[in-house]
């Protein structure tokens, strides 16, 4: 199963993520291979992006992979050129894929993640 993890990170603590990262890895250290991450500056940016329309619509490429941005558009029940924008936005996003005109959801899990505390 593959599955993306999707989060809330202060783009200082990630930078510092990637430092301590890289300075394992340039020890020698070597790395488990990590899940998909996405990550979004604030929570507002995260829910701006994965709208509940654009989720519906992943959700539909998920169940139904294969089908074009018409075929999705009339299976959801919306206009075609929102969810063609909608589409190009997941594309970028890395949660949609696109073979020739066929949309495909490249991962069976989303996890999505909010820390509410800092790490000590």
């Amino acid at each position: 199963m593959r599955r993306i993890e999707i989060g809330v990170i202060n783009p200082q603590d990630e930078q510092q993520a990637l430092r301590e990262w890289a300075a394992r890895v340039d020890a020698g250290e070597i790395m488990p291979n990590a899940e998909s991450q996405l990550s979004f500056a604030t929570y507002s940016q995260l829910h701006s992006a994965l709208t509940n329309k654009r989720m519906e619509l992943l959700e539909c490429v998920a169940q139904h992979e294969g089908m074009n941005i018409r075929q999705l558009a009339e299976q959801i029940g919306r206009d075609y050129k929102n969810v063609y924008d909608d589409v190009q936005l997941l594309i970028q996003l890395g949660l949609i894929e696109k073979q020739g005109k066929a949309l495909f959801a490249p991962y069976d899990d989303i996890n999505i993640h909010k820390s509410l505390r800092k790490a000590a």
